[in-house]
């Protein structure tokens, strides 16, 4: 898929692509570092129905969203034959008791018998992260266990 790059003068640059529909969907990145989601009319792609600014927490964590589609659908795929066996997105939120601690000091596997097997962040993927990764909000954690193993996994990123 093809990204197409406007350079906006004294605003910054415009990233979009253009959908099956025909509509273009895209960022604006401004100079001072703002962000703001943009969707284009359908008769003028020049022309937006809709421009939402987004913090930069936000738009990483809608990049993670939008990433992590393939990644989870692969590996529900995978693990389609284990029966009890599921992934589940779970989302590091600003304030979790392990925002900016290490992913060894969460104690998940000990403690939920979960498997973490990826974090994406900023729409990239760190897979199999290990003990020594830090965490941030706006992680989506990608992680496969049992239903109960997964419950308890995001309670203790939520509690402790």
């Amino acid at each position: 898929m093809n990204v197409i790059e406007t350079k906006l003068p004294g605003i910054g640059v415009r990233r979009e692509i253009v959908t099956g529909s025909g509509r273009r969907v895209g960022i604006v990145s401004q100079r001072d570092g703002e962000i703001d989601l943009i969707i284009s009319k359908a008769s003028d792609p020049d022309a937006c129905i809709a421009s939402i600014p987004l913090t930069a927490d936000e738009g990483a964590t809608l990049g993670n969203l939008l990433g992590s589609r393939q990644l989870v659908a692969q590996l529900t795929e995978e693990h389609r034959d284990v029966p009890g066996i599921s992934t589940r997105q779970i989302l590091v939120e600003r304030g979790s008791p392990f925002e900016n601690r290490t992913l060894g000091e969460t104690g998940m596997r000990t403690r939920s018998g979960a498997s973490l097997v990826a974090v994406l962040r900023s729409g990239e993927v760190q897979a199999s992260p290990s003990p020594d990764f830090v965490l941030a909000a706006g992680d989506l954690l990608v992680v496969v266990g049992t239903s109960a193993g997964l419950d308890t996994a995001a309670d203790i990123l939520r509690h402790g």
